[in-house]
Formats: C-alpha cells, structure tokens, sequence
C-alpha cells in the first residue's frame, strides 16, 4: 500500500488506476487510500455535465476537455454510465466518445458503473472524485448518466455544475422545468446547428425570468460538440462561476454543503448495511410478507429493522 502512494504521489497514471480500482471496489485499502489522500484533495475544480440521455453529454465532456487542454491545464474525467438492473453490468462506454483524448498525458479517463444508484451517479463517486483531486489535476469532470427532472446529486459533488440541453426532443420546457433546471450554474444548448435552438434559448430565458428578484440567473451558451464550437465562451463561463464564489463568499458555503451531502450520503449507506448485516434473511422475507399481505405497513417494518440495530 506504501509503495502504491508513493507512486501516486510521483505521478503515475498505473497507480492512480489502482487506486481508484481499490476505492471503487469499496475494499479495506480503498478506504485507507481515501483517509491518506483526502487531505491533499480540494484543490481541483470540479465541474458535473448533466442533462437527459441524448443530449451529447459525453462528446460535450470531450470537447471541454480539449478546451482546457489548449489552455495548458490537466483534466480527470469520470464518466458514469448506467448499470443493468438485471444483471448490475455496464457497458462503460462514454469514453469511446472521447478516444481522441486517449493518448493526451494531460488527461484521464474513468468509467464508473452506477451500481444502482440513483441521481445519475455512482455510490464512491465522492471518494474517486477526491482521488483525481489529490492527483494533481486542475479540473475533474463527473458526466453523469442520462438524469431525469429530479436527479440532482450531482450538484452535491460539483463545484460548477452544466445542464446540458439540445432541441428537438418534443415538450423541451417540460423535460427540464422540476429540480435539475435549479441546480444548474451554467444551461448550455448542445447541437446549436439543429433547427429549434433559438427557440429553446428563448424558452430557457423566459424560464429563468420567473427567479427571483436578485438570485444569480446562469448563463445560457450553445454549443456544437461534435464541431468544438463554442468552448472557449463555456471554459470562460465555468471560471467566471469560480469567480463569483469567490467574491460573494458562496465558495466556502458550497463546499460546506457539499461535505454536509456527503457525510449524510455516507451515514446513509453505512446505516443499510448495517440494517442488513442485523438482520437475518428468513427474518427479513418473513417481514416483507407480512407488508405485502398488508398485515403490517412499511414504516412499521423499517422502524423494526432499526430496532434491531439500535440493540
């Protein structure tokens, strides 16, 4: 375990791959690496890609990348990419999306399976985010899986966070106007060159006039990412966010929201797995039988789970 840190703190790329196999993979090591490295974490901005499925997240997330790239700075990239709910696999493939980065030395790429999650991640993805930070990388990018109107955990992981949109796909108010729009520090158009951009611009601007007087509207950019166009205006916008919490005193207040999500997430997590190690799978399923034969509700059953753990 030494030698692996030592070689992650020189800098290379193997064992940072082994490390966040570990931290991944959730093993005794992973957790050791992640209590070492937190400290030198923090310093990395983090920005989250988010928006529906369709909407060009991944080749967006590339196309970024390469912006920062042209600048001289360093980039980790996390993809998440949407497990089975039958057989818990993933493709993983977001990253062939972005083969054109693959031999940068200034860039690295990790696909992540979300394991079931909900919100568009994955269960570690607070933890491996943290690792690509304490690496030494001057951006990190978490492009979440295709989220839905109310998947917002990315905006508890990210310092900036892009809603990605592009026109064409039907109702496009109805598909962004509950939860995800609100979280967004940047709204970006994707596929700009397409027939309707102009109108969901409008849409977007008509949407964000119903804020409250005073509260910081995002600005609304189109982009083509298959093309490369209009990066330089969205790197520009995403340090112009930096800047604005820096000087309204909203960067230490985020970052403290941010730990506060993660520790709950983390209670959460640990809490259910303790529920299960507790409790006895016949005691369980004999549980679950009497909720489903409606001898007993559910909030009666999990308050007896707790029981159990309580003791």
């Amino acid at each position: 375990m030494d030698d692996i840190l030592e070689r992650f703190l020189r800098g290379e790329r193997r064992a940072l791959a082994r490390v966040i196999s570990r931290v991944e993979n959730q093993t005794p090591e992973g957790r050791e690496y992640v209590r070492a490295l937190f400290p030198r974490s923090g310093r990395a901005h983090t920005i989250g890609v988010t928006g529906g499925a369709g909407s060009g997240k991944s080749t967006l997330t590339g196309a970024l990348a390469a912006e920062y790239r042209r600048r001289g700075r360093t980039v980790g990239i996390v993809a998440v990419d949407p497990s089975s709910p039958f057989t818990q696999g993933a493709i993983l493939g977001d990253r062939i999306r972005m083969q054109d980065l693959a031999l940068d030395e200034g860039v690295y790429v990790r696909s992540m399976a979300s394991r079931g999650a909900l919100g568009g991640l994955a269960p570690t993805i607070d933890d491996v985010v943290a690792v690509m930070d304490a690496f030494g990388f001057d951006y990190v990018l978490i492009e979440t899986v295709g989220a839905g109107q109310d998947e917002v955990e990315i905006a508890g992981t990210a310092l900036t966070t892009i809603l990605v949109n592009n026109p064409g796909t039907g109702d496009d108010i109805q598909a962004m106007k509950a939860g995800i729009i609100e979280i967004a520090d940047i709204l970006v158009v994707n596929k700009a060159d397409h027939p309707g951009a102009d109108v969901l611009v409008s849409q977007l601007q008509a949407l964000l006039a119903l804020a409250p007087a005073g509260s910081r509207r995002p600005p609304i950019l189109k982009t083509t990412a298959i093309r490369g166009e209009g990066f330089g205006a969205l790197a520009d916008a995403v340090a112009e966010h930096r800047a604005y919490l820096e000087s309204s005193g909203g960067l230490a207040e985020q970052r403290a929201q941010d730990a506060r999500h993660q520790v709950l997430s983390i209670a959460r997590a640990i809490l259910l797995e303790q529920i299960r190690a507790a409790t006895p799978a016949e005691e369980l399923e004999a549980l679950v039988l009497r909720v489903a034969s409606r001898e007993l509700d559910p909030h009666s059953a999990a308050e007896l789970l707790a029981a159990a753990v309580r003791r």
